[in-house]
């Protein structure tokens, strides 16, 4: 299925990387605020098959990527696992999302569709009784189906209306469009006959060919005109502004519309998960003011390369997290080189309400200007507070913090007019200059990061059998391939190898520096599935070794990060990973290694992290005040009674934290936290004050809320803190609880907590695992179950397939709740997954149990292991309260 330290108001992003677009004079990005393009649309914020199911992703990262559309398989539909539209619509509307746009068709195995039948004919007829089935189980699922579009056909110039041997009569319709015209109308009316309130999407080709034209005229002659124009954008970004004006003036001339559009499928594996292209085609879309669903090129349910298990978020993610919270309206911006792609370009918008300006921007390394022109004297005054962030690339499965602080600061408005220099930036990375009014008293928040280098694995030294130097691998010329940092990468390090990776640093002091080494296994490949995670020797001048365990992922050229730390003198030393280490062992699997980064962990780094009010997604009627003296940032929030503010807080492990709430008084509210409403004493007062709490944060994004309560509070910023220890935590290893029918405890997975964890729980509620727990008192509990999940489903075409296991998990007896378990890519390898739970006072049975989960009708199954009967491999359970009871 085409499927950094800040000095004299310049930016220093500090990165030595190898550009993939340097330029030699300054571009200018100019922003008018005076010339606004309409209301902000979000409409970039979609999604193929990015959604698994409830919980997968988790509902913080649906929300807090403000997800508007998704395409989908139909429900029961055997072309991959999970994603049943039926089983995602729930998540995805209850956090905001706008429309699931059903593509009918993948209720067929392969690609191109396997529907039966010895001529065209017959397989229209099983064809439409499959879509009589999926309307009618749409109309049972309540308001839901408010949320619904169906996509009748997919492609179908090159597939069902094609010449292929599945083809309707082995004709394209772009050469005779008769059979697929006719198909067309029978549908249309099959659905609408069966839900006249139904929307409709079409014709979904794979680019814009000049034959929609005739599409459109027919559609309207015989009253079967899509009520959402829908299709592929795979080319560039500099594509979707010209082919949107392109089918407007087909409109025009066919005298219909203007219709919604959703190009239902944008990008390719060299621009997913990379900020720095991925805002390129935000900003062609957004300008478009259309909907617009991220490709499907790999594995479902992790929001196409921007999440990370069920709960963490890389570089992408936070992407749209910046473009989610743009209000207001947006307005013109001219890049240096105007709709051309792989170049500096970008997106910004004007709230005249909030009196704040925010622009996103990447695609280009070295240096810019932001030019910010009819910069309103009466909405900014004569300074503007300008802060500016980066959101570098991550890979696809490397979690990413919250977005690098590179400078906070006053500027001044000279003519209307505000200059932004950017120096160090990386085309790799996005961009965000947010501008509020300034010259208040206000106090600025320093940078989050100071030194920092990257290091490119392809100019490392290599000694020993078996180098590589891969590449060169995704480029501009070639898309399908992955981004790689510098564009190549090493190989080498593998099962009896005696190689040596070599890198030369020189840091500036003394002191503890975090080190990120961007690697990749291939989980399926044969030297790697025999241990899962590959493991390689770190040694620092020769000495202090460690053991790293190396990200897998679901093909090569898919990049995570391991991180650690490493104690450096000033100077010059050399750090090594190696396959063979005299003291701690050999390698056993294969690896590729694309870079090293390397950070000072100083003040910078380790001060708590900060998230502004002023800059937090607030409801109606809260709004920012620029004018309270010694606040931090640009301003506060003002929040009255049931006025919110929304925090998307990330923590790189799960485990406590404490949240630091600092106000100007005037009122109080209430903090909930991921849903739950923290039972503490209030946040605020009469006077200005801080008022901390310890609570239990997940592992990625967490969603914070403040509610008011009374009053008006002036709330100035969040404070977030890592505080190991600060709530009791209890470990049971799963081994030790109480095993039912053919579950068991084996030794067979080496990375799991002493050698031993427990699989077979499943297949059955008879073979299942009970543990124990005791709770000091009765409340609300943090279980972070550490598990593997290796299954993977026989796939029929590019797109691997792993499945999502599940387990029900039942607390004392209580109904169970479904928790699915995304893949690891090897049961050798364990991640945590926390779930929220209620205990009582003293001891409490925990549970899990599993079985496949039935199709739709509740009586038939799917037929191609795409639904596990499994729960997944069971190392060990923490039990922990999500606040101080």
């Amino acid at each position: 299925m085409l499927r950094a330290a800040a000095a004299a108001g310049a930016v220093v992003a500090s990165l030595l990387v190898v550009p993939l677009n340097a330029v030699a004079a300054t571009d200018q990005l100019v922003v008018d605020l005076g010339t606004s393009t309409g209301a902000v649309h979000g409409g970039a914020a979609g999604s193929l098959y990015g959604v698994y199911g409830e919980g997968l992703p988790s509902r913080n990262l649906l929300e807090g990527m403000n997800l508007q559309t998704v395409s989908t398989k139909a429900q029961d539909g055997p072309q991959h696992p999970g994603a049943d539209a039926l089983e995602m619509v729930t998540p995805f509307a209850d956090t905001g999302g706008k429309d699931v746009y059903i593509y009918m068709t993948d209720i067929y195995r392969g690609f191109p569709y396997e529907w039966p039948g010895s001529n065209g004919a017959e397989r229209l007829a099983d064809y439409k009784a499959k879509i009589t089935k999926q309307v009618q189980q749409v109309l049972t699922t309540g308001d839901y189906q408010d949320h619904i579009v169906f996509v009748p056909f997919n492609e179908p110039e090159g597939n069902m209306f094609g010449t292929g041997s599945w083809s309707y009569d082995n004709v394209s319709w772009r050469t005779d469009p008769a059979a697929f015209f006719a198909a067309w109308k029978d549908v249309y009316l099959l659905i609408k006959g069966l839900a006249p309130d139904a929307r409709i999407a079409g014709p979904n080709t794979s680019a814009l060919y000049d034959q929609i034209q005739g599409f459109l005229a027919y559609a309207k002659a015989n009253n079967v005109v899509p009520d959402v124009m829908t299709w592929h954008e795979l080319s560039s970004p500099s594509s979707v502004r010209t082919n949107v004006a392109k089918y407007r003036g087909w409109e025009k001339a066919v005298g219909i519309g203007p219709l919604p559009i959703n190009v239902n499928e944008y990008g390719y594996n060299y621009h997913l998960s990379v900020p720095g292209q991925v805002i390129q085609w935000v900003s062609a879309i957004e300008d478009s003011k259309i909907d617009a669903d991220l490709a499907y090129w790999n594995i479902d349910g992790n929001l196409n390369d921007s999440a990370v298990e069920a709960n963490r978020a890389n570089g992408q993610w936070w992407l749209f997290n910046a473009y989610g919270q743009m209000t207001g309206n947006t307005v013109k911006v001219t890049a240096p080189h105007p709709n051309v792609q792989y170049t500096l370009q970008g997106v910004a918008s004007l709230d005249t309400a909030r009196r704040q300006s925010r622009i996103l921007l990447g695609g280009q390394s070295g240096s810019a200007d932001v030019v910010v022109d009819n910069v309103s004297a009466s909405v900014f005054g004569g300074t503007v507070h300008a802060t500016v962030q980066e959101i570098p690339w991550t890979g696809q499965v490397g979690d990413s913090a919250q977005p690098l602080r590179l400078q906070d600061t006053e500027l001044p408005v000279s003519s209307g007019r505000v200059t932004i220099p950017l120096t160090g930036l990386n085309a790799m990375s996005a961009y965000q200059v947010i501008l509020s009014p300034g010259g208040n008293g206000t106090k600025p928040a320093a940078p989050s990061v100071s030194w920092r280098q990257s290091y490119e694995a392809e100019a490392a030294g290599y000694t020993g059998g078996g180098y590589s130097k891969n590449g060169p691998e995704g480029s501009p010329s070639n898309v399908a391939k992955f981004a790689t940092s510098g564009g190549y990468d090493v190989g080498g390090l593998r099962t009896g190898s005696d190689g040596v990776l070599s890198f030369s640093v020189t840091v500036p002091t003394t002191g503890t520096y975090d080190l990120s080494v961007f690697a990749n296994s291939y989980n399926l490949y044969g030297l790697v599935q025999s241990q899962g995670p590959t493991n390689v020797f770190l040694r620092v001048d020769g000495a202090s070794p460690q053991e790293l365990r190396l990200p897998l992922g679901y093909k090569w050229v898919v990049w995570g990060h391991t991180d650690t730390q490493v104690q450096l003198t000033a100077g010059t030393h050399t750090l090594t990973l190696a396959a063979q280490d005299a003291t701690l062992g050999s390698t056993k699997g294969d690896a590729i290694i694309d870079k090293i980064d390397l950070a000072l962990h100083d003040a910078a780094v380790s001060a708590p992290a900060i998230y502004e009010a002023e800059y937090a997604t607030l409801t109606a009627g809260a709004h920012p005040v620029y004018t309270v003296a010694n606040a931090s940032g640009a301003g506060v929030t003002e929040l009255a009674r049931d006025e919110t503010a929304t925090f998307w807080i990330h923590s790189p492990t799960d485990g406590p934290a404490t949240i630091s709430t600092d106000h100007f008084g005037g009122g109080k509210a209430r903090l909930g936290l991921n849903g739950e409403s923290v039972a503490r004493p209030l946040v605020g007062g009469t006077t200005a004050g801080t008022n901390s709490m310890t609570v239990f944060l997940s592992a990625g994004i967490n969603k914070v809320t403040l509610r008011g309560t009374t009053g008006n509070l002036r709330l100035d910023r969040l404070r977030v803190t890592p505080a190991a220890g600060a709530l009791a935590t209890t470990v049971y290893q799963a081994e030790d609880g109480t095993l039912g029918g053919a579950a068991k405890a084996t030794t067979d997975f080496t990375f799991a907590a002493g050698g031993r964890s427990v699989t077979a729980v499943g297949d059955g509620a008879a073979n299942s695992l009970k543990v124990n727990v005791t709770a000091a008192k009765a409340g609300r509990y943090a279980l972070t179950i550490r598990y593997s999940n290796g299954e993977q489903a026989p796939a029929t075409h590019y797109n691997p397939d792993p499945v999502a296991r599940h387990a029900d998990l039942s607390v004392n007896g209580a109904t169970t709740q479904r928790v699915l378990f995304p893949t690891t890519f090897h049961f050798n390898a364990f991640k945590d997954l926390t779930v929220p739970v209620t205990l009582k006072q003293g001891s409490n049975t925990l549970t899990f149990t599993a079985d496949e989960l039935p199709d739709f009708d509740g009586t038939t199954y799917n037929a191609f292991q795409q639904r596990s009967a499994f729960a997944p491999v069971f190392d060990q359970f923490a039990v922990t309260p999500l606040t101080t009871l």
